[in-house]
């Protein structure tokens, strides 16, 4: 069975009459990431993909700026030298006075986030370029999109209990290409996950690609997509009155509640073509 499901046992109710079966549920525990040998932060996600996790952790709250800025990301080791499943060290080539910067700075427009939007949204325009991007897609490219994301969640199809992004290369021609899906109990877990790939690819900034998220859009998940350079982020759900602001402020297309057969655009409309 793979790391991120667990066979359990269910009572199971249907129709007046109950019976014990097996179930999967999605795997939930902690992760613990290091800086160089120091704790820094703790998280609780999905098992699978953890050094894309921190990777792109690292680079969307504007710890790293690069994949070169990145020396290493190894597992840890228990007490009895085992390698440890919930805990990695990142070794970053920044240094230490410049990593301190970043720490201060980050740490200022993450308490700020949720006092003041103008606050927050100014501090994240300081620190993350605007995009400039001038891609495009077609409506029923986006709208292929979405249903390809669900086709591709494997674990939530077993478990039903889990987010997923998905990233897209965006083609002058054509569709759409799926290049990787992630899933996590965690939203932001899943969108670090995408672009953690994609950084370990050499493929950031995401200039020509477009990312799906199966939940709702957040001011996080707009600022985790914004320091990746992705110009265009939808959702199956709505955004918050803080995303909209801040992907109208950075110059990011902001799609919320795709289905089947429509969508709502809420910033930046220019980039989605009939």
């Amino acid at each position: 069975m793979d790391e991120s499901v667990r066979e359990v046992n269910a009572r199971k109710w249907r129709a007046g009459a109950t019976r014990v079966a097996d179930d999967r549920l999605v795997v939930e525990e902690p992760l613990e990431i290091r800086l160089g040998g120091r704790r820094f932060t703790l998280t609780m996600r999905t098992p699978g993909h953890d050094a894309e996790l921190a990777a792109g952790f690292l680079l969307a709250e504007g710890f790293i700026s690069a994949r070169e800025e990145i020396g290493e990301i190894r597992r840890l080791r228990d007490r009895k030298g085992a390698p440890d499943p919930n805990a990695i060290d990142a070794i970053l080539n920044v240094p230490a006075a410049g990593l301190r910067e970043r720490l201060k700075r980050n740490f200022t427009v993450s308490s700020s986030c949720g006092v003041c939007g103008k606050t927050s949204i100014e501090a994240l325009e300081r620190r993350i370029a605007p995009i400039a991007a001038t891609v495009t897609i077609a409506a029923r490219d986006l709208l292929a999109m979405a249903a390809r994301m669900r086709a591709a969640q494997a674990v939530f199809a077993a478990t039903g209990g889990l987010h997923a992004a998905a990233l897209f290369a965006l083609a002058e021609r054509g569709e759409p290409r799926l290049l990787a899906l992630r899933e996590d109990v965690g939203r932001h877990n899943a969108v670090d996950k995408a672009i953690g790939w994609a950084l370990g690819a050499g493929l950031t900034p995401l200039a020509r690609h477009a990312l799906m998220v199966s939940g709702r859009l957040s001011f996080e998940i707009v600022q985790k997509a914004a320091a990746a350079g992705i110009p265009i982020l939808c959702a199956v759900s709505a955004p918050s009155s803080l995303a909209m602001e801040l992907a109208n402020e950075i110059g990011m297309t902001l799609v919320g509640f795709v289905r089947d057969d429509g969508f709502n655009v809420y910033a930046r409309p220019e980039r989605i073509t009939d």
